[in-house]
């Protein structure tokens, strides 16, 4: 008998972010722990755990510092992301308490602010 898949049906495919500069957002990105599917001069895709893809590309227009990103990111050891990533200089916050997650933010070259949230999915495949 084969055995059940008990993972949700969908997945997010693509999110976006445009950005003023494609090599060192994509740079950043990749430092942080996504895959590189592909780094071109127009744009640039990058995977993130369950295969959804956060596709990178340039634009002319400025980022106002503080502007949230248009997505946030979940890791399985929050601590220890927040740890790695003040060691190398990314200046993260300090950990909020939420009612699901608890959280930190880090602002990515442009002045993204993208929150790093701790996982919830316990034992579950995703």
């Amino acid at each position: 008998m084969a055995k059940q898949d008990k993972r949700p049906l969908l997945a997010v495919a693509h999110v976006s972010v445009d950005v003023t500069d494609l090599k060192q957002a994509s740079d950043y990105y990749v430092n942080l722990g996504m895959r590189a599917v592909h780094l071109g001069e127009t744009i640039s895709v990058l995977e993130l755990r369950g295969g959804t893809h956060l596709v990178v590309r340039p634009t002319d227009k400025s980022i106002a510092p503080g502007t949230k990103a248009p997505f946030d990111l979940m890791v399985d050891d929050l601590d220890a992301a927040r740890e790695r990533w003040g060691a190398e200089g990314l200046d993260p916050s300090e950990v909020t308490t939420g009612s699901i997650h608890n959280s930190f933010r880090i602002t990515d070259p442009n002045g993204y602010e993208i929150t790093i949230y701790n996982s919830h999915t316990s034992d579950r495949a995703v």
